[in-house]
């Protein structure tokens, strides 16, 4: 038996990347995922890949700082496979900038993907998990729901950060306050933060070219120069960037049944860096 079979899994953020391999592993051990993406395409392929893989998975797509995205969110998991399970609040990304150049926009569009969202993806949650929890003890059953949010090293300060660091440890308060809040629920409240792992939002420039992505209409530069990425990696005790597969890895662990009396913590998936809060 696969250690999440028939488990409902939301996962923001899964078309590519780190939440693209979250969805795959949680796929790959029974759970019935719901993939998000800003675009369709690369959510529907994710879908297409697990259920060519043997798996169920359904795609809602769009941006989750929309108003009404978190209640579609979880409204396609109830009406497609009848409740929910898991939530990673995985979706984002970095648009940096020292604070004296930084925007309203540059501000406010991190915040509202890292912090904002998932804060209305649980809010919206709430009423379906109590429910179902009301209904479970009831029944004399003990069920134990999983939310992981991620976070990163850089909730402890990054110069050039300041939106990211700040929604990066506002995301880790919240994580330890609906811990504390919905544990009568049977729900654990686990965080994640990772440190360099290898995706499209770090990859290697060539020279001084820079690539971007387009984000809700905003060509966003991405990339790292390779010198840093170099300097970064040597810092790293375990002498590398993290792959996503990893990444992945350590998001599953909080969702296993070995797990359940483990809530309002953090790992760091950063390599061995340790990180002083």
């Amino acid at each position: 038996m696969n250690k999440l079979q028939d488990k409902v899994a939301l996962i923001t953020g899964s078309g590519r990347g780190i939440g693209r391999s979250i969805a795959l592993k949680m796929a790959s051990e029974g759970a019935r995922v719901v993939v998000n993406d800003l675009d369709r395409e690369p959510a529907e392929e994710v879908v297409a890949e697990i259920i060519a893989a043997g798996g169920q998975a359904v795609a809602c797509v769009g941006s989750v700082t929309a108003p009404d995205f978190a209640e579609r969110f979880v409204k396609t998991a109830v009406d497609t496979y009848g409740g929910l399970d898991i939530i990673v609040n995985n979706a984002g990304f970095t648009w940096d900038n020292v604070i004296q150049k930084m925007t309203d926009e540059q501000w406010y569009s991190v915040v509202d993907c890292h912090l904002t969202a998932p804060f209305r993806i649980l809010r919206a949650a709430q009423p379906v998990i109590s429910a179902l929890a009301k209904k479970e003890a009831a029944e004399g059953r003990e069920v134990f729901r999983k939310i992981v949010n991620i976070s990163s090293g850089a909730a402890s300060g990054n110069p050039g950060q300041s939106n990211y660091s700040a929604a990066k440890a506002g995301i880790l308060g919240m994580t330890k306050t609906l811990a504390k809040e919905w544990g009568r629920l049977k729900v654990n409240v686990n965080a994640v933060a990772f440190g360099l792992i290898e995706t499209r939002l770090t990859q290697a420039l060539a020279g001084d070219e820079s690539k971007t992505v387009n984000i809700e209409g905003r060509e966003i530069k991405v990339g790292v120069q390779k010198a840093m990425l170099e300097g970064a990696a040597t810092r790293i005790p375990l002498g590398r960037a993290g792959t996503p597969e990893e990444a992945a890895g350590c998001v599953y662990s909080f969702c296993t049944p070995e797990m359940n009396f483990v809530s309002g913590q953090v790992i760091y998936c950063s390599g061995g860096v340790v990180v002083n809060m």
